[in-house]
């Protein structure tokens, strides 16, 4: 049987655009004489839905765009489709996420989705309701099992605490005597994620014999990155096809044959990193209507990266750069702002602030008399910055790309209505010393972000002589605890068990804990690890600690 593995990057809710992308893949297809060609995870549609799933009209185009999916079956009678869907269920919440197969311009065959994760990003109790049972559904000479996304995470090896799962689809439809699985899935990406998956259903291949077929979306949706990278393993879980991550691929493989056919290098893991945020920006902005971004650069390393991945998403010449000097910015960050923008080709604007500065320190000298210079005069500066920014996003209709890292939104280093001004933060999931890696990288075949600034001591440039460290602990432990605290999830008495000097574990926690309300009101952040400061970590403004 020969299958055709459609890894495409679908649009929530353009369901025509999503149709016309589909009806390209079958030609394809069926001009390789495919029997069989599969889509992601509630394709129709694009995924994750969300509340529209609560939306009446919605639901009704759905079911509309479906029925053209069936006459586009009846064109290609020798190719059959297994294709991501809602479908009605008639009980609970009254829906399914489906993988059903057409052919003939007939559904032939339906398989409802029977794990409804429910953590960290997930949250499809809300909508959908589990299949009770799981089918085998035989084609041709072989018995198939199909599955959707979660379906095929049920080991209890898996997870931390054992599988939170009671039913094991897997293994039911393997005693059945499934000898193909495929898998249909819109599965985030997070550092490392692609080799876990090859880990986990290599493991299925081996365990029960049987041939697996992993087909992701791929693209970015609001935060989350969808890497595609879609496989096949044999049944001892050699890989055979292997598809491009962050990229659209079609490509081909025959049942049976333990040859392997396309097989992808792996990214290191900054150029991995690299790439996802790459994608991130450019759907983001593509998918919001933006062609056009504009970001401030301070001559620090954070803006440097974010200029550099944001002018690989969108093109150097969408992208503008601009510098806002105070009386506390060096020299040499105005100097390291011009020279990233002439290495990236990318238009740079110099507009100091100093003026603007004054007046503001002039309106309130009266009201502030006798008091120290301290972070309200620090932050001043920052929203000064961030007013000129919006403005030139409303000018123009560019979207402000903020420029902050995980470690700052972690413990409020940044200043609300000022850095964190933006529509996108292409970093707020990426810790400080991954951004150094993220720069050594790009620099790795020519210097484009200028050596000073990554090796200059991190600094706001607020007041006089400042560094991260007068505040803060060295980055390389504030991101080991943070790691521990935020996406392991240890007590700081846990931590501190672990060798890490109590006073500094205690400020960090409270820091994160008392900053909660500061991330509320961050732009949105693209998700790269498997705990980002976003829908899947809902923690409590007023808290005590």
């Amino acid at each position: 049987m020969k299958i055709c593995l459609a890894q495409l990057n679908t649009k929530i809710g353009d369901f025509r655009g999503n149709l016309e992308m589909a009806k390209r893949a079958i030609e394809t297809a069926a001009e390789k004489d495919s029997d069989l060609v599969i889509f992601s995870e509630l394709f129709v549609s694009g995924y994750p839905p969300k509340d529209l799933l609560e939306q009446k009209y919605f639901l009704n185009r759905s079911d509309q765009y479906f029925d053209e999916y069936l006459k586009l079956s009846s064109r290609f009678p020798s190719t059959a489709i297994v294709l991501g869907c809602v479908e009605k269920s008639g009980k609970g919440k009254g829906l399914y996420n489906s993988a059903c197969v057409l052919h003939g311009g007939k559904k032939i065959f339906s398989q409802p989705k029977t794990l409804i994760p429910y953590y960290d990003v997930f949250d499809e109790v809300r909508y959908f309701d589990s299949s009770s049972s799981n089918e085998l559904f035989v084609f041709g000479k072989r018995k198939i099992g199909l599955t959707v996304c979660e379906d095929a995470w049920s080991d209890p090896k898996i997870w931390k605490y054992g599988a939170p799962y009671e039913k094991d689809p897997i293994e039911t439809l393997c005693s059945k005597g499934a000898d193909l699985i495929i898998n249909i899935s819109a599965s985030p990406y997070s550092v490392g994620k692609g080799r876990k998956r090859k880990e986990i259903f290599g493991k299925i291949a081996e365990k029960y014999g049987v041939e697996f077929v992993f087909l992701n979306q791929v693209g970015a949706n609001d935060e989350l990155i969808f890497d595609g990278g879609s496989f096949v393993l044999s049944k001892d879980a050699k890989p055979l096809v292997i598809l491009s991550s962050f990229e659209e691929e079609i490509a081909f493989y025959e049942t049976g044959k333990n040859e392997t056919l396309i097989n992808k290098s792996e990214f290191s893991q900054p150029e991995e990193i690299f790439q996802a945020l790459k994608l991130g920006v450019r759907d983001y902005l593509g998918k919001c209507g933006f062609k056009k971004a504009v970001l401030g650069l301070s001559g620090g390393i954070d803006s440097a990266v974010t200029a550099c991945i944001a002018a690989e998403a969108i093109g150097k010449e969408n992208l503008t750069g601009i510098t806002m000097p105070s009386r506390f910015s060096s020299k040499g960050s105005v100097e390291d702002s011009k020279t990233l923008a002439d290495n990236l080709g990318i238009e740079l604007l110099i507009i100091s602030i100093e003026h603007i500065y004054n007046t503001y320190l002039s309106s309130l000298e009266t009201y502030f008399e006798g008091l120290p210079f301290d972070e309200t005069e620090e932050n001043i500066q920052a929203r000064i910055r961030g007013n000129l920014l919006m403005a030139f996003s409303n000018k123009f209709g560019s979207m402000l790309l903020s420029t902050g890292n995980k470690s700052e939104l972690a413990v409020g280093y940044c200043t609300l209505y000022g850095d964190m001004s933006g529509g996108l933060a292409v970093l707020s999931d990426v810790p400080k010393t991954t951004v150094y890696k993220l720069a050594s990288h790009i620099n790795k075949k020519e210097e484009i972000i200028p050596v000073d600034t990554i090796l200059k001591p991190p600094s706001a440039e607020l007041r006089l002589d400042q560094k991260d460290q007068d505040t803060l602990p060295p980055y390389e432990i504030l991101d080991r605890i943070l790691e521990l605290l935020v996406e392991e999830n240890l007590s700081p008495e846990e931590i501190i068990s672990r060798g890490f000097e109590k006073k500094t574990v205690d400020m960090i926690a409270e820091r994160v804990y008392k900053n909660e309300y500061k991330r509320r009101q961050a732009a949105i952040g693209l998700r790269i690890t498997e705990k980002a400061f976003g829908s899947g970590r809902r923690m409590p403004i007023a808290v005590f600690y």
